[in-house]
């Protein structure tokens, strides 16, 4: 049985609690509900992989609380700079190419693909927790991600690996997961739009 706890009722100690020691979270963001985890945990991020039952030669995208942590992980330069500036907080990932010295699971050795997010639980969370979270859609992989809750408790009730905790922000405003830009070369791409 997976424990769900209401958005304005949950306890942000519960949860900073939870994510230190090991657990994946369902939660809403400003773009759909996702599935995170302390990126610095082994064992947390392969149970998302399980969760989600992903390839694990998929790389997770890391939320992170502001361009300082940014920063730490990954080379970004002056140019790609004020592109990053100019989108977050927001709906946008980048690649990036990533600093060696990080202990973080589930990321690509050579990039790293990095949000600041515009939700305001997700925020607090961040600042908290103090740490990079990994994090993808919570979906089983090759379903489409959702804003509904509904939707997502129904994906992982029957699950044989589930999420530890599920974070109900109710219906979220209509949206889809985040643009992804590559901002690796000179040559800029959009991966997912």
């Amino acid at each position: 049985m997976i424990k769900i706890t209401k958005e304005n009722k949950s306890d942000i100690k519960e949860i900073i609690t939870a994510l230190e020691n090991g657990a994946v979270l369902v939660l809403p963001t400003d773009t759909v509900y996702g599935l995170v985890c302390d990126a610095t945990n082994k064992k947390a991020v392969a149970k998302i992989y399980e969760i989600k039952q992903r390839p694990k030669f998929n790389p997770l995208p890391i939320f992170v609380k502001e361009m300082k942590m940014a920063n730490e992980l990954a080379f970004i330069g002056k140019e790609n700079s004020k592109i990053i500036k100019k989108k977050w907080p927001g709906k946008y990932t980048f690649i990036l190419n990533r600093k060696k010295g990080q202990k973080l699971f589930g990321v690509d050795k050579k990039t790293i693909a990095l949000r600041i997010s515009k939700h305001l639980l997700l925020n607090n969370i961040l600042r908290k927790f103090d740490g990079p979270l990994a994090q993808t859609s919570a979906n089983i992989s090759g379903q489409p991600a959702s804003t509904k809750i509904n939707d997502v408790i129904v994906y992982f009730e029957n699950s044989k690996t589930k999420p530890d905790l599920i974070v109900d922000g109710g219906n979220l405003p209509k949206g889809k997961p985040s643009i992804i830009m590559d901002l690796t070369s000179d040559n800029i791409k959009i991966i997912r739009n």
